[in-house]
């Protein structure tokens, strides 16, 4: 009798898979054994010490440069003037000389009013004013015969004095007729109007054609004045001193007009006046600057932003704005050893512009100080410094305009200090 026993077939193809995984675990268990032998000793302190990250910064060093003292404000290009041309007499509107949006010089041609009635109105005044004229010469001459018979004591001297009186009244008349005759001749010019200023004229509310009155509200056109133009904004009365005392030695203050978003200066100007009083209600008080505006770049009651510069900082110590940092300290910076050790360093900030801020106490020219990188930092730690990284980007040149970053004037880093 046969006792062999034969396995099912699928029990030998398990058995075969079993083995076939279990080989290759064993492959990647001795492969990672040899990248990684086990090791039973511990990592020492200094080891430990050396994989710790040292955080990695960007530095600028402190310098010195220019720094002008400025006001920021909100404001208005105002026309100096905006005029509404109406007829002074009334009449058909015969003719037009402009066209809408058109530049117009001072004296140029703007319409006609129909002139025929107020000439046939002069021919009549100047037709009274010569018969009154000619009464009165008559008795001038009656007068002149009356004062040789009164002195040959040929007539009364009542009859005299009753031809001075006429006399009189005939020259009243002639006077009155005289300036009728002026009127008339003043609506002929009335008929023929001009622009009261140079500027550029509005969209017209009346056309050719029409019967115009002096009573009409809209008029016949407005003329806005764009050169010069000005821009009127507040400041808040705390800045009056300063702005005064720069006022003082007669020099002009310059004044820039941004646009709203602050990316561009769309003109430049000088502040022509400062107003009388402080509006109580908002405790600011509203000055005036004008520019020249030859390329049109202002706009009648376009908002702009108005940066007043009061005075200049010379040689000031300046450093990036970001790495001007307020917390327990106060106002401090992280200053770099030559050891690139950092350590808090307190400081006295000034005025900025842009990106960067001038320092009146706690920095040296050349001291370096972070400008990225701060918030992984505290006393007494190491860093790496960035290579390349000493500059200070935006750092103004002797004219103050290298920023490109404007800040508000509510920014604590923005506020300027007066001395």
């Amino acid at each position: 009798m046969n006792t062999e026993f034969e396995l099912p077939a699928h029990s030998k193809r398990r058995t075969r898979w079993f083995w076939t995984i279990a080989g290759l675990a064993l492959v990647v268990i001795a492969g990672l054994l040899w990248r990684h032998p086990w090791s039973t000793t511990k990592p020492t302190a200094s080891g430990r010490a050396a994989l710790a990250l040292v955080p990695t910064v960007r530095v600028a060093k402190a310098q010195t440069g220019d720094i002008p003292v400025t006001f920021d404000a909100l404001g208005t290009v105002t026309p100096l003037a905006n005029v509404t041309v109406r007829t002074q007499i009334s009449g058909q509107l015969m003719a037009l000389g402009f066209r809408e949006g058109q530049m117009v010089a001072k004296g140029d041609f703007l319409a006609q009013v129909d002139p025929r009635p107020y000439q046939v109105a002069l021919e009549q005044d100047q037709g009274q004013l010569a018969r009154d004229q000619a009464l009165l010469h008559q008795a001038q001459i009656d007068l002149a015969r009356y004062r040789l018979l009164a002195r040959q004591d040929s007539i009364a001297r009542q009859q005299v004095d009753d031809q001075e009186s006429l006399v009189q009244q005939y020259q009243g008349t002639v006077k009155s007729d005289q300036g009728l005759v002026d009127s008339a001749r003043l609506n002929l010019v009335y008929c023929h109007i001009t622009a009261p200023v140079a500027g550029r004229v509005g969209l017209r509310p009346v056309d050719q054609g029409n019967y115009v009155q002096t009573s009409d509200t809209n008029g016949l056109v407005v003329i806005t004045q764009l050169q010069p133009i000005t821009v009127i904004f507040a400041l808040p009365e705390d800045d009056l001193p300063a702005i005064l005392r720069a006022m003082q030695d007669g020099t002009p203050l310059e004044v820039a007009a941004s646009d709203r978003s602050n990316s561009a200066v769309l003109a430049r100007g000088k502040l022509a006046a400062l107003d009388n009083q402080v509006d109580t209600t908002t405790g600011t008080v509203k000055l005036r600057a004008e520019f020249a505006n030859t390329d049109l770049a202002l706009f009648p009651n376009q908002f702009v932003n108005a940066k007043l510069t009061v005075r200049v900082l010379r040689d000031a110590l300046v450093i990036p704005s970001s790495a001007v940092l307020t917390g327990a300290p106060g106002t401090f910076v992280y200053k770099v050893g030559a050891d690139n050790t950092v350590s808090v360093q307190t400081v006295t900030p000034g005025p900025a512009l842009g990106e960067v801020t001038s320092v009146t106490a706690g920095l040296s020219l050349g001291d370096v100080v972070v400008i990225d990188g701060t918030d992984r930092l505290k006393d007494g730690a190491k860093v790496a410094v960035v290579a390349g990284s000493a500059a200070v980007p935006g750092a103004p040149d002797a004219t103050g305009k290298k920023a490109h970053r404007h800040h508000h004037p509510s920014s604590q880093s923005d506020q300027p200090t007066h001395e």
